[in-house]
């Protein structure tokens, strides 16, 4: 082996931090870097409305970082304090929305909770992701373990995750559902790929993080999702790894030094720094490779707690504002024909009640984003506000302050958000099969050293550093011949 040229990663998100940890705590030098002035890409925390209040700038909410391979090796869940509340998600209805008294809908870590205050569709419910937990570490190898061009760990596992998949993503959704609140609070779980629904691909999102709700919870970390990119950093360095802020790398030339590359990039990005070096089939795939729908954000402080018809939800850090299926399904739609919904789908977290010292006493911090097309500039605050005061009457006097962040600006905050569409990549079915390229290791690109480790590969989106991971796990066998490192403490 050779490692005294050492690896480069290029970029500090949460994946690009997994590979320099990886790679780190197997003996290669690392040095990472990352163009903005402080690490974390998407699992950023800082003052984003007024001085002296904290609000995640990316990711609040965090399924995927204690359920999934790398976090679990890296025991994370001992180097940073969660909050794991009994209720995982929420979603609010009222009679508009097809709710007979008002109710929300709420998803419990346990599932016949669950079930049982769904009422006549409880059963129903139940049978969408019994069978999955049933089988939960296969399916999450299904879901989570990388390349789809693979033979899955546990096959049973894998078919309750796409039968499940498949009712949900297809016409046949509603079947065996008589009332509005289940299959609201599993469409409320698919919306987070963005995406027109019915289909597979948001499905397949919707199915997997609504069985990791009801398994082991949708997670809080106390501080703000900074703390889980601090965690890296502080591993990383201790195991002889540098960070470089404010050092964006342009060029691959620029790297000539080093034996490999992790690139914590979009597909696009990884094109425009290291085309020169790349096959130009390879690198007109990467150009193609296509970006989605996008997010504006719109964050609030307020002077006390959301005031919510149904005092249930505020059980919950996650809210999913979209009414019924078939109002998330329209406002959905409406995006994907490049229109501003004037009800929009609205994802809010509300962490206060979970991780009160945050912020100071009586600072609520609340976080919310919703779909717009790719590039918008349009102002959607108010129609978020109305949104949310439809099932908070009250929340607009609770203001003291408001920030609303485009998706044009979203785009510039952060390379990798083309358009505004955090996933680095449009979560079509074509593109989870083939994310960029279609390859039983599409974290190697063809040129020897070079690796795509961003939520461009599998398995997508999410704060899991899984792509980071598997890219380091390829570099450590094909550049240095060394085996896969231990991570924990």
């Amino acid at each position: 082996m050779n490692s005294s040229s050492g690896a480069a990663v290029v970029g500090a998100g949460p994946n690009g931090l997994a590979a320099a940890v990886t790679l780190a705590r197997a003996g290669v030098p690392v040095t990472v870097y990352e163009a903005a002035e402080t690490i974390g890409g998407g699992t950023r925390t800082k003052e984003v409305v007024e001085p002296g209040v904290l609000h995640d700038v990316c990711a609040a909410i965090h399924p995927t970082a204690i359920a999934t391979g790398f976090f679990q090796a890296f025991e994370l869940e001992k180097r940073v304090e969660f909050v794991v509340p009994e209720a995982s998600y929420a979603n609010p209805l009222d009679i508009a929305g097809g709710s007979r008294d008002g109710r929300a809908a709420i998803a419990y870590r346990d599932l016949e909770r669950t079930a049982h205050e769904l009422g006549r569709d409880g059963a129903a419910y139940a049978r969408v992701y019994a069978p999955i937990l049933r089988r939960l570490e296969g399916a999450i190898d299904f879901a989570f373990g990388g390349s789809m061009l693979r033979w899955p760990k546990d096959p049973l596992g894998a078919a309750a995750t796409g039968l499940a998949t498949f009712v949900q993503g297809t016409p046949l959704w509603n079947l065996g559902f008589k009332e509005s609140a289940a299959p609201a609070l599993i469409s409320g779980v698919a919306a987070h790929s963005i995406g027109r629904m019915p289909n597979l691909a948001t499905s397949a999102v919707g199915v997997m993080l609504g069985a990791l709700g009801h398994a082991g919870g949708w997670p809080v970390p106390v501080g703000g999702s900074r703390v889980i990119t601090d965690a890296l950093a502080a591993d990383l360095v201790a195991h002889g790894g540098r960070i470089e802020t404010n050092h964006a790398i342009e060029d691959v030339r620029e790297l000539d030094g080093f034996s490999s590359v992790m690139f914590d990039t979009s597909a696009r990005g990884l094109a425009n720094i290291a085309g020169s070096r790349l096959p130009k089939r390879y690198e007109r795939a990467l150009r193609k490779f296509q970006y989605g729908d996008a997010a504006t954000k719109v964050d609030f402080v307020l002077d006390g707690p959301i005031p919510w018809s149904d005092p249930r939800v505020a059980e919950s850090p996650t809210v999913h504002l979209g009414g019924s299926r078939a109002e998330t399904a329209r406002a959905e739609a409406e995006v994907a024909k490049g229109n501003h919904p004037d009800r929009p789908y609205v994802l809010l977290a509300q962490p206060t009640a979970f991780d009160p010292d945050r912020n100071a006493p009586g600072v609520h911090a609340v976080w919310s984003y919703t779909h717009v097309p790719a590039g918008s500039t349009v102002d959607v605050a108010e129609r978020v506000i109305a949104q949310i005061e439809r099932y908070a009457p009250g929340f607009r006097d609770r203001i003291t302050a408001v920030k609303m962040t485009t998706a044009a600006e979203l785009a510039s905050y952060n390379r990798n958000y083309h358009g505004g569409d955090f996933s680095a990549g449009a979560v079509t079915l074509p593109q989870l099969l083939a994310r960029p390229t279609l390859s039983a290791t599409p974290w190697r690109t063809p040129t020897k050293g070079l690796y795509l480790c961003s939520s461009s590969t599998p398995p997508g989106p999410g704060v899991h550093g899984l792509s980071g991971w598997y890219a380091a796990l390829a570099s450590l066998r094909d550049d240095y011949g060394l085996p896969a490192p231990h991570l924990g403490l």
